[in-house]
């Protein structure tokens, strides 16, 4: 697949959303596990939370536009709500998306 817009996007969010999840569980300890910064752990939950709703209708649209399995989708939707499961998820869908021919190219047939 030729790089559209979409896996640009694709990329960028589920890079952030990443990091953003990360941080979020850095501050739930904080907040759970010695009781302090409470009030900014909302504004990072916030954060994440609009971050992943970025994440959530580029990874569905990507999904349709490449023709992912039911099983696929939900695995890499998912996988902002997983911590370090968007970097995965990114890498791979980036390197299978590489190898994938342009969605709706025709094979041209030799000789007439």
């Amino acid at each position: 697949m030729k790089a559209t817009p979409l896996l640009g996007w694709y990329r960028a969010l589920a890079v952030a959303t990443g990091c953003a999840l990360l941080v979020f569980c850095g501050f739930m300890v904080a907040k759970y596990g010695f009781g302090s910064a409470e009030e900014i752990t909302t504004y990072v939950a916030m954060l994440h939370g609009y971050l992943y709703i970025g994440y959530f209708v580029v990874t569905f649209m990507l999904g349709q536009k490449l023709k992912w399995p039911l099983g696929r989708l939900i695995f890499t939707l998912a996988a902002g709500c997983i911590p370090f499961a968007s970097f995965v998820a990114e890498r791979r869908v980036v390197r299978e998306a590489a190898e994938q021919p342009p969605v709706g190219a025709a094979q041209q047939t030799a000789g007439v």
